[in-house]
């Protein structure tokens, strides 16, 4: 009797600490470094919290402003430095395209004056409005002269609208190139690494070396709980 008594004491000791050992593997939590690495969802945010989120840098919004208004995308990308300089370029051959303007009308006006004194139009054409300085060339009825001079400064014009549309463009690209790489690392990390290495072809050992420019993978910093 007392045998068997204690047979059935062992087996339910042995039952017993089986239940107990899986249970305890159940409720068994993760590390707790695990949990710091998380991700913490919207349902775990404390009420009231709020949560600070950079954002990010849009090229495409550099590009698009800079295109409406010059400048514009230069103070998204806060290169404000940069405005006076696009405005210096822009108004500068903007001063040039007037400038051109108001002598290719001088010449033009004093041109039609010779090559309309003799003819029905001359009424229409005075030499008291001729410019003082042309008034020589008018009177002495080179319209060679005047109509050479009128063609340059035509062209002249024509330059400035160039060279304004290109100060332009070139604005356009450098608010671009500043939004890509407004995130991109331009630190004086830089390292240099000499390790052996095999070339396949000849088979033969040699020394390669590797240099490591631009952003390095950032790392996932804990939560605080």
């Amino acid at each position: 009797m007392p045998a068997r008594l204690l047979l059935l004491f062992i087996f339910l000791a042995s039952g017993i600490a089986g239940v107990c050992q899986t249970d305890s593997t159940a409720l068994r939590l993760p590390p707790k470094d695990s949990l710091r690495t998380a991700r913490i969802s919207a349902d775990t945010l404390v009420p009231g919290e709020s949560v600070v989120v950079k954002k990010k840098h849009d090229p495409r919004k550099a590009t698009i402003r800079s295109a409406i208004l010059p400048g514009w995308g230069q103070a998204y990308n806060r290169k404000y430095w940069k405005i006076p300089v696009v405005y210096a370029a822009l108004g500068g051959t903007a001063l040039v395209f007037n400038f051109n303007r108001i002598q290719y009308n001088k010449l033009k006006y004093a041109y039609f004056y010779v090559i309309n004194r003799n003819t029905a139009d001359s009424n229409l054409f005075k030499l008291s409005n001729v410019d003082p300085e042309l008034q020589g060339f008018a009177i002495a009825g080179d319209s060679y002269s005047l109509q050479t001079y009128r063609n340059q400064y035509r062209k002249n014009i024509d330059y400035s609208v160039l060279f304004f549309l290109f100060f332009w463009a070139l604005n356009v690209v450098d608010a671009t190139v500043d939004g890509h790489l407004k995130d991109f690392d331009v630190s004086n990390d830089l390292s240099m690494h000499i390790k052996p290495a095999i070339n396949a072809l000849p088979n033969t050992i040699g020394m390669s070396v590797v240099f490591t420019i631009g952003k390095h993978p950032q790392k996932a910093k804990p939560l605080p709980f």
